[in-house]
């Protein structure tokens, strides 16, 4: 009897914590015998997700600096006496320097190809409005600014963040470092190659205040790719995976006898060397980063993660010091 009602708990007990999941995680849709839940939809979907995230957090942010700056402008107007069109025009238009004849003829040269063939003359006007309308609007950022020290200002609104490890490749950079850029990259591929620049400007820059790790992400469709990455953590097994990584990254040629040509270039032991790529001794450790790059929904190179913030492909210089110091004001 006591045996009949333990099995019966039992039972109970389990349909309870079935039940319990089903509500946690709701089926979307049925296929014969196959449920298809809510979680196997969003990792499905993850990419495109994060993006729609991150759009969300975009325009919530651009409306919450649009308000922030009308109030700053409004309580130092009252503080003065005077309108805020008045302050704008006394701080920001009258203090905005006029575009030199050299910034003029720069915006021309960089454009001509663009113009058509017209002449500097024809098309000064339209390039002195560009450049005022630029140089005003860098002034007011640089007030904004002064005026937040003024009146305190706090945001409580968050980025997206994604948790995501830093692998088995040695940290470049200081390991306490209060920003941590986690980069996915392929050897193959031309976008990862050209950001090599961006990330070294980065890393000079900031010197002590980031840390970088890289991540192995061979695209399908580049052949070369992962035995370049197998390559790269043989490298670090002899201490030089960034001395080799660089020369990776340069070079157009990732054939076998390449490889092993940038190995003595690079200093390292041939046979050691060798013998790490005939065993393949690291290629789960390759494995390894792609399922951790799929597992957050990158589909394509590069990808970088500052502080768990996603930001992708061949990103400008300044795409990256915008995320890296608003979270070194976090942190």
């Amino acid at each position: 009897m006591r045996q009949s009602q333990l099995m019966t708990t039992t039972t109970v007990f389990a349909l309870a914590i079935t039940t319990a999941a089903l509500a946690a995680d709701p089926p979307l849709a049925t296929v014969g015998k196959k449920t298809i839940t809510r979680a196997e939809v969003e990792k499905q979907a993850a990419t495109e997700l994060q993006e729609l995230e991150q759009q969300r957090y975009d325009a919530m942010r651009q409306g919450l600096d649009s308000l922030i700056a009308q109030a700053l402008i409004e309580q130092e107007a009252a503080s003065l006496n005077i309108k805020p069109e008045q302050l704008i025009q006394r701080e920001v238009l009258a203090k905005t320097p006029p575009p030199t004849d050299a910034e003029i003829q720069q915006v021309y040269e960089e454009n001509k190809g663009q113009l058509g063939g017209a002449s500097l003359d024809s098309v000064k006007d339209r390039i002195v409005e560009f450049l005022q309308a630029q140089k005003s609007e860098q002034r007011r950022a640089v007030y904004l600014d002064e005026l937040k020290k003024k009146y305190k200002t706090t945001i409580a609104l968050k980025p997206p963040k994604i948790e995501v490890g830093k692998g088995t490749t040695p940290l470049r950079g200081k390991k306490d470092a209060p920003v941590t850029i986690v980069m996915f990259s392929d050897y193959e591929c031309p976008f990862c190659k050209r950001s090599e620049a961006t990330v070294d400007l980065v890393m000079n820059n900031y010197k002590d205040k980031v840390q970088l790790y890289y991540r192995d992400y061979p695209l399908p469709f580049h052949p070369s790719a992962r035995p370049a990455s197998s390559a790269a953590h043989c490298a670090n097994a002899q201490g030089k995976f960034w001395e080799y990584h660089a020369k990776l990254m340069a070079s157009t040629d990732l054939s076998k006898d390449s490889l092993q040509k940038l190995a003595g270039d690079t200093g390292l032991d041939k046979a050691k060397f060798d013998e790490c790529i005939a065993k393949g001794t690291y290629d789960k450790d390759v494995e390894a980063d792609i399922a951790a790059g799929e597992a957050v929904g990158i589909d394509g190179t590069p990808v970088f993660f500052i502080n768990g913030r996603r930001l992708s492909g061949a990103q400008p210089y300044e795409k990256f010091k915008e995320i890296i110091d608003e979270e070194l004001v976090v942190n």
